[in-house]
């Protein structure tokens, strides 16, 4: 058996948290030419999700291994 990553699992939810995000903006703007609040309510999550995502990125890149 080889040994998992100790960080495997962070990675994971990274790269989710970048992807969900950026997948509720694109539905938020194309919803918003029609329903401008419902656009609204998904793509600022979805901009918070992304964010998260990336300052994750920063906290793992500063974790000793």
């Amino acid at each position: 058996m080889s040994a998992a990553k100790p960080h495997a699992a962070l990675e994971k939810w990274i790269w989710i948290l970048i992807y969900g995000g950026l997948f509720m903006i694109i539905i938020g703007i194309a919803t918003g030419r029609t329903e401008e609040a419902i656009g609204w309510s998904l793509a600022v999550p979805g901009g918070v999700l992304t964010a998260v995502g990336v300052v994750l990125i920063y906290v793992r890149s500063r974790h000793k291994d």
